[in-house]
């Protein structure tokens, strides 16, 4: 094949990519409250419970938290939380008690975290 006959090839199937592109899918935020997403330190324990656990805060809204933790926690679970961050030269804590309103224990479990 010549040269010129393999970029014009080239180029049709580019150009039937590109139709196919613009059909897309078309993805709606159904969320009440966006979502801000980062990543910072997180300690827990169970309100009735007096163990100290820790845990990575993945992102946040104004509605929730979406955290991973190092064990499965049942819906309905009340949680003492506090999440640490670095503000200047400052260590910053925001203390929180929270309740587990829904859990996914299959996605992480084989790294050993859990939704």
């Amino acid at each position: 094949m010549s040269i010129r006959k393999y970029t014009t090839a080239v180029r049709r199937k580019k150009g039937k990519e590109k139709s196919k592109s613009k059909e897309g899918i078309f993805i709606v935020e159904r969320r009440g409250h966006p979502r801000i997403r980062f990543e910072l330190p997180l300690d827990y324990s169970v309100v009735d419970g007096g163990e100290t656990h820790g845990g990575i805060v993945r992102n946040a809204s104004e509605g929730g938290l979406l955290v991973y933790l190092s064990e499965a926690i049942e819906i309905g679970t009340v949680l003492k939380v506090e999440i640490l961050f670095v503000r200047g030269l400052e260590l910053n804590t925001i203390k929180a008690t929270t309740k587990a309103v829904w859990s996914d224990f299959v996605a992480r479990k084989v790294r050993g975290e859990y939704r």
